[in-house]
C-alpha cells in the first residue's frame, strides 16, 4: 500500500478551528478601524457579534478582509503572535465567580490589598464599577473578569507588568481594552470579556503601578545571577 496516499493532507489555514487568541486579533482590527471611522457602531457591533460566534479562521478572515490592517498583518510571520498568552482551556476556571461586582444606579469598587480570584463578573446598570488590580493578591495566574454594561461604565486597571486581554463589543457604546505583553512568562493575565450597550467597557494599565511580587522574583535572579557571576 502507498504510504503517501495514507498521508492525509494539510488541512488549509481557512479551515483550521478558531482560537480565542484568534479571535481577540481580529477583533483589535475591528477596535481600530471603529477608532479610525472605517465602521460605524453598527456595523462594528454586527462584525463582533460575527467573530464571537466564528468556528474557523477563514469565517473570521471574512470580517477584516475589506479592513487595511487584515492585510498588513497578512504579510507578518505567524511568530508575530506567538507572545499573545492563551486562553484559559474549557473547564480551567470554574463558571461561577468567586467576586460579583455590582452597581445599580450606584457605583461599586474593588481596589487596594484584595485577593482576586480567578473569575469575577461586573455589572453596571445605570451605575459605574470600577475594579482596581495595581495592588491585588493574584492568588492564580489566569483571571477573567466577564463585564457587563448596560447605560453604564466598567473600568478595568492592571499593574504595567501583567499581561491583558480583551474580547467583546458594544451596540451604542464602547468596549476598549488595550493589549498588554508582561516580559515575565510567569506573570498573571486579565482576559476582560464583555458587553456594553449604550454603556462603556474598558481594560488599561495604570503606568507606574507593577505586581511587587513578579518584581521580587525578577530581583532574586538578578542577585542570583550576581552571585554566580562573583562567585567565578
Amino acid at each position: 500500500m502507498d504510504l503517501q496516499k495514507q498521508t492525509a493532507a494539510p488541512t488549509p489555514t481557512a479551515e483550521l478551528r478558531a482560537s480565542d487568541a484568534d479571535r481577540d486579533r481580529v477583533a483589535d482590527m475591528l477596535r481600530e478601524a471603529l477608532a479610525e471611522g472605517r465602521l460605524t457602531a453598527d456595523e462594528h457591533a454586527e462584525r463582533v457579534e460575527g467573530v464571537l460566534a466564528a468556528k474557523t479562521v477563514g469565517e473570521l478572515e471574512v470580517f477584516v478582509r475589506d479592513l487595511p490592517a487584515a492585510h498588513e498583518r497578512r504579510a507578518a510571520p505567524a511568530s508575530a503572535f506567538a507572545s499573545a498568552p492563551s486562553r484559559p482551556t474549557a473547564g480551567a476556571i470554574p463558571a461561577d465567580p468567586d467576586d460579583n461586582v455590582v452597581a445599580v444606579f450606584s457605583s461599586a469598587v474593588r481596589r487596594g490589598r484584595w485577593r482576586a480570584g480567578r473569575r469575577i463578573h461586573a455589572y453596571a446598570i445605570f451605575g459605574t464599577v470600577e475594579i482596581d488590580l495595581t495592588e491585588a493578591l493574584f492568588e492564580y495566574q489566569q483571571v477573567v473578569i466577564k463585564a457587563i454594561s448596560v447605560f453604564g461604565n466598567v473600568e478595568v486597571r492592571v499593574p504595567e507588568n501583567v499581561s491583558l486581554r480583551g474580547t467583546g463589543g458594544a451596540v451604542l457604546g464602547n468596549f476598549e481594552v488595550d493589549a498588554l505583553d508582561s516580559p515575565q512568562s510567569d506573570a498573571p493575565v486579565v482576559y476582560v470579556d464583555g458587553w456594553a450597550v449604550l454603556g462603556n467597557i474598558e481594560g488599561r494599565p495604570k503606568r507606574g503601578k507593577l505586581v511587587a511580587d513578579i518584581l521580587d522574583r525578577v530581583q532574586y535572579k538578578v542577585d542570583k545571577s550576581l552571585r554566580k557571576h562573583f562567585d567565578h
